[in-house]
């Protein structure tokens, strides 16, 4: 199963922030924490 994660979550993300602008500060913190993560398990 080689999907593109990033990509994926940074598109909901985005539809989500235009949708609920003032959730931005959770989406980010939720993306960056998934990114690191991802990131650490692909070492």
């Amino acid at each position: 199963m080689n999907l593109a994660i990033q990509p994926l979550l940074a598109l909901v993300i985005g539809i989500l922030i235009l949708i609920v602008p003032r959730f931005l500060n959770y989406f980010v913190a939720v993306y960056l924490i998934v990114v690191g993560v991802l990131g650490l398990i692909h070492r």
